[in-house]
């Protein structure tokens, strides 16, 4: 199968979507398929090996200027090559912190979703010819539904099917302000229409993105994340001999509000209080904005405060071999999101690690945790319910342990990459197999006609 697979660059963070499309890429690859993971804005930064192809479509400058400038609406395409330079782009990526704010997004969210009318139809028309000429596949998968607006020039142009994931864009959604957060979504609901189907990671974003945003859950499959194996497998359970040692608490994410940084570390301040507890260290890992600095000083001075900062590591974003000490070091993983996580791809990677979870009950955990049997859930934004679930495994050493090694055989069975690639690619099949037989109808009534 040929498969096109466009993904976006996150300006130079690591970002849990871009980890996702190339690890997929990548299991279908090897696999013997054809797939061109074909990078927009940026090119996208992977802890993996990276298997995007070499050029960029919908550079971040162009697009920024053609949405500003109506002059470069119509510049030649070699300047726009000029501007879509790797290393320029890379420069870009390097100071492009918070540029991905939501709040200062709105119009040119709206403009790609529009597509063929957007201001940035040039780009489209590049990328629907590229397609065409180049690389001729048999189906085209989005990576995200703000990617719709790509459809219906494509389908135009190479009468394929168009497959597209959706995968937390509510929470940039929710954060665009008006009068755009309407028109996007209302434009959102119009171009979901040139979707042949779309895939979601968890059964829970099927419904929500069906309910609120009005898309037919019979078109809505679900494909979970996949894990590559290669290190996690390798990490050896954590001794517990040792009744002096620490037991390490660990959280990776983005150091932000909506990671539900702020939850974790009043439940931290709890756990620190209660008799007992001294053995209990923090050790945080993950990217952090520009646009959240404040809120980074904050919580730093509240465990300042509390005392505590000498029990808290913060370790600060990390490569794959860092992620892989990072799950080595930590006895207990926990990421409390406040917003209604779909993916939370380092609570697989820790179950995978061997490292048990607390979780809130909400989103995709629930059933992360029940299809592993890896970890706790417990009531959400609750900083004592979250203290309350790390207690409990804090105190008992045989539960971590067979928490640990549940979670472990069931994520490296049931989201390695490869059976995940084989949940996609009957999708794809089945996409497939719809639009042949609509063409043969059409056929049949244009011969009958």
């Amino acid at each position: 199968m040929k498969i096109a697979y466009i993904t976006a660059g996150a300006a130079g963070m690591y970002c849990g979507t871009c980890l996702h499309d190339n690890t997929l890429a990548a299991a279908l690859m090897s696999k013997g398929h054809d797939v061109s993971l074909t990078p927009t804005y940026t090119l996208p930064r992977t802890d993996d090996p990276s298997v995007a192809i070499d050029h960029v479509f919908f550079g971040a400058i162009n697009v920024y200027l053609q949405q500003k400038v109506p002059l470069f609406r119509k510049t030649p395409r070699f300047l726009d090559a000029l501007l879509d330079n790797k290393w320029l782009l890379g420069l870009v990526s390097k100071f492009a912190s918070g540029a991905n704010d939501p709040k200062m997004l709105g119009e040119m969210t709206l403009s790609m979703l529009e597509g063929e009318s957007g201001q940035q139809a040039k780009e489209l028309d590049k990328l629907a010819e590229w397609l065409e000429d180049i690389l001729q596949p048999d189906i085209v998968h989005l990576s995200f539904s703000l990617f719709a607006g790509f459809a219906r020039r494509i389908k135009e142009q190479l009468n394929v099917p168009v497959v597209c994931s959706l995968q937390g864009e509510d929470l940039f959604l929710s954060e665009l302000e008006e009068p755009y957060y309407s028109k996007v979504v209302r434009t959102l609901r119009e171009r979901d229409r040139d979707i042949d189907a779309f895939t979601v990671p968890c059964r829970y974003y099927a419904d929500f993105m069906s309910h609120d945003f009005g898309i037919p859950r019979s078109s809505i499959r679900v494909a979970p994340l996949g894990i590559n194996p290669h290190g996690y497998a390798d990490i050896p359970p954590r001794q517990t001999e040792d009744e002096t040692a620490p037991i390490v608490l660990g959280n990776l994410a983005r150091f932000c509000p909506e990671k539900g940084t702020a939850q974790l570390i009043e439940a931290f301040k709890i756990l620190c209080e209660k008799p007992g507890s001294e053995r209990l260290r923090l050790r945080i890992a993950g990217y952090l904005a520009e646009r959240d600095r404040k809120f980074y000083d904050q919580q730093t001075q509240r465990l300042t405060d509390w005392g505590l900062m000498d029990r808290v590591d913060l370790v600060g974003e990390v490569d794959f071999q860092g992620k892989l000490d990072f799950f080595s070091s930590i006895d207990i993983f926990t990421m409390p999101t406040i917003y209604h996580e779909p993916k939370g791809l380092s609570v697989l990677e820790s179950l995978a690690s061997g490292v048990p979870v607390v979780q809130p009950r909400h989103g995709a955990f629930p059933e992360w945790v029940e299809n592993t049997g890896g970890g706790l859930l417990v009531d959400p934004e609750s900083p004592q319910a979250l203290a309350d679930g790390i207690w409990q495994l804090y105190q008992n050493a045989e539960l971590r342990q067979q928490l640990g090694r549940q979670g472990r055989a069931a994520a490296l069975e049931k989201f390695d990459h490869h059976v995940v690639a084989d949940q996609m690619l009957a999708i794809y099949q089945d996409v497939l197999d719809a639009h042949h037989g609509r063409t043969r109808e059409r056929s049949e009534l244009r011969h009958t006609g």
